[in-house]
């Protein structure tokens, strides 16, 4: 499958093709797309083996793709997609936050998380747009978001200098409701390619925040040990080598999740632990 139109001309509606197991879901999605302009729904799958009949018989630019359907699922067929040339666009849509990282490493354009809303479908849309439209972003590219640069020195501190942590909250979403955590009861974070992975004592989520804005947001007892994790210090109960002599923190939560420090922070981490 080649699609003759990898490169777009500014106005053109998008071609989607809609892929879920579920025909509520489809019918919503297709609902909200028609809410949307510059795009055109012209095609619906209720398995990727169908969405594969399709896709060989027209040109798509963008797949709204399930996760979990019967058979082959939404991940094994953005990574059948990725192999072809001129391959159209994947967002994904689902109600399931822990296959994002898996999603990004395969260029995804975008992961939404069900219930699905027309706003966040429009950001959407013009992500994939400005990746098809010559001189717009980054258009031509895998799509792949750049990992956060790592720190070079000693971190900045977001709270009060003394060290009185303020009691910051993060919202996070969980369906149509917002929840508030209060980030003592943050483990750790994880980059997740625009996004980023929290940890809590017993859980772990996708909230839509980046590293770097988790970093800006939380108090100076989050410290950035790697450029793809944040770590609080105050929920640390051990410090251990790796087998590469490297540092690893073992934090107090349930799964006593483990997170690698680089080495360029290992001396900082030190010096803040005052070993």
């Amino acid at each position: 499958m080649v699609n003759e139109r990898t490169y777009l001309e500014p106005g053109v509606d998008l071609r989607c093709l809609i892929v879920d197991d579920e025909s509520p879901a489809r019918e919503e999605l297709r609902f909200l797309l028609n809410e949307c302009d510059g795009v055109q729904v012209v095609g619906a799958a209720a398995t990727a083996e169908e969405a594969m009949m399709l896709l060989q018989g027209m040109d798509y630019d963008i797949v709204f793709l399930d996760i979990r359907m019967p058979g082959i699922g939404g991940l094994e067929l953005a990574a059948l997609l990725q192999q072809q040339d001129g391959s159209p666009q994947v967002i994904f849509t689902t109600a399931h936050p822990d296959h994002a990282v898996d999603a990004f490493d395969l260029s995804a354009a975008d992961y939404l998380l069900k219930p699905l809303n027309t706003e966040r479908l429009v950001d959407s849309i013009a992500r994939v747009r400005s990746r098809l439209i010559p001189g717009h972003g980054r258009a031509g590219t895998t799509g792949a978001v750049a990992p956060a640069s790592e720190p070079t020195g000693p971190v900045a501190s977001n709270a009060d200098p003394t060290g009185s942590y303020a009691q910051n909250r993060l919202p996070i979403q969980r369906g149509d409701r917002t929840v508030f955590v209060h980030e003592e009861d943050i483990v750790a974070a994880a980059a997740a390619h625009g996004y980023s992975y929290v940890y809590l004592s017993s859980e772990r989520v996708l909230v839509n925040y980046s590293l770097t804005e988790l970093e800006q947001r939380l108090s100076n007892s989050f410290f950035r040990v790697h450029r793809s994790y944040l770590a609080n210090l105050n929920r640390l109960v051990e410090l251990r080598p790796d087998f590469k002599g490297a540092l690893v923190l073992v934090m107090d939560d349930a799964a006593n999740t483990r997170v690698p420090v680089s080495r360029r922070q290992g001396q900082e981490l030190r010096r803040r632990l005052g070993l």
